[in-house]
């Protein structure tokens, strides 16, 4: 297993989320190879490693169900 630093990661939420906070979820972009999601109301919680095909399909899939 990798291990990954993301101490300084500039997280980013959907532009759907408002400033209420919610159920939201971050994503940081600028890592090769791997899409860190976390949850936006637990920043310092556990953070889902997933495969930048698999989080592409994902948000394909979401897009499409609007």
């Amino acid at each position: 297993m990798r291990e990954c630093k993301l101490n300084n990661a500039q997280w980013r939420k959907s532009s759907y989320s408002n400033e209420e906070g919610g159920s939201c979820v971050e994503v940081f972009d600028n890592l090769p190879g791997i899409v860190p999601v976390r949850d936006s109301k637990n920043p310092t919680g556990p953070v889902l490693m997933i495969a930048p095909s698999a989080w592409t399909t994902f948000v394909d899939e979401v897009g499409r169900r609007r």
